[in-house]
C-alpha cells in the first residue's frame, strides 16, 4: 500500500507556520498533499518550513493572509487555485489563546479570539465548499481544543470560540455529508507548543502532565499523525466527529 495517501490532493493549512499546523503541513506532504502554508505575520517560519518540505521533494508554498478576514480569506483560495489548483483538503488549524479574566477582557480582546478561532474557519469553509461539492468529495478538519469540550478557568473566551467550533463542525458535517464530505474536528489536550509555553509556566505544565494518564504532554505530530488519517481514505466514514488528542486527560 503506497503511503502517499494524498498524492497530489492540494491541502491548505492555516496558521501552519509553527506549531501543531507546521507538524501538519510535513505529515501531509509526506502524504504526497501539495501543501499551502497560511500564516498571518511569521513569513519567515512559514518559508523556512515551504522550503524545507521542497527540499525533501515535497510541492509547497506559502500565501499570507488572516482568516478571520474575508477580503484575505478570498485573496487566499484565488490565489492557491490560480497557483496550484481548487482545495480539496482544509485544516483549519489558525488560532489565537487568550488567558484573561472576563472582568479584564477587553472588546478587542473578544474580537480578535472569535475572528481568529470561529469566523476564521467559517469563511474557510464557505470558501472551500463550492469546489468540494461540485466534486462531491472534500476533508475539512477543525481543529478545537479539549477547552471547547470542558471549559477552564480564565479561558471563558477561548473556550467559547472552540465550543462554538465543535458545533460548527457538528452542523456542517450533516449538511454537507450528502455530497461526499467529512468535516471533523479534532482537540488537542495539553501539546508542548509556543503557545502553551506562553501560558504556563514550566511547575505548571509538569503538574499538568503528572494529571495526563500517559504521564506527558503531547507533542505537535501526534496531532498530525490522527488529522492525516482523517484527510485520507482511512477517514472516509468518519463524519461530524470530536476526537480528543490528549493522551486520556479527558476520558
Amino acid at each position: 500500500m503506497s503511503d502517499l495517501l494524498l498524492q497530489g490532493k492540494v491541502c491548505l493549512v492555516t496558521g501552519a507556520s509553527r506549531g501543531i499546523g507546521a507538524a501538519i503541513a510535513r505529515a501531509a506532504a509526506a502524504a504526497g498533499a501539495v501543501v499551502v502554508i497560511n500564516y498571518r505575520s511569521s513569513r519567515h517560519l512559514a518559508e523556512s518550513l515551504a522550503e524545507e518540505l521542497r527540499d525533501l521533494g515535497h510541492e509547497a508554498g506559502t500565501v499570507q493572509a488572516d482568516v478571520g478576514s474575508p477580503a484575505d480569506v478570498e485573496r487566499l483560495f484565488t490565489t492557491i487555485e490560480h497557483e496550484w489548483g481548487p482545495v480539496s483538503l482544509l485544516v483549519n488549524n489558525a488560532g489565537v489563546s487568550l488567558r484573561e479574566l472576563v472582568t479584564h477582557t477587553s472588546d478587542e480582546q473578544w474580537d480578535q479570539v472569535i475572528n481568529t478561532n470561529l469566523k476564521g474557519p467559517f469563511l474557510c469553509c464557505r470558501r472551500a465548499l463550492p469546489h468540494m461539492i461540485r466534486s462531491r468529495w472534500g476533508r475539512i478538519i477543525n481543529i478545537a481544543s479539549v477547552w471547547g469540550m470542558r471549559g477552564a478557568s480564565c479561558e471563558s473566551v477561548y473556550a467559547a470560540s472552540k465550543g462554538g467550533l465543535i458545533l460548527f463542525t457538528k452542523s456542517l458535517a450533516q449538511e454537507v455529508g450528502p455530497s461526499g464530505i467529512t468535516v471533523n474536528a479534532l482537540a488537542p489536550g495539553p501539546i508542548g507548543t509556543d503557545m502553551l509555553a506562553g501560558e504556563l509556566t514550566a511547575q505548571e505544565r509538569q503538574d499538568l502532565a503528572a494529571d495526563i494518564p500517559l504521564g506527558r504532554l503531547g507533542c505537535p505530530e501526534d496531532v498530525a499523525k490522527m488529522a492525516v488519517f482523517l484527510l485520507s481514505e482511512g477517514g472516509n466514514y468518519i463524519n461530524g466527529q470530536v476526537i480528543p488528542v490528549d493522551g486520556g486527560w479527558t476520558a
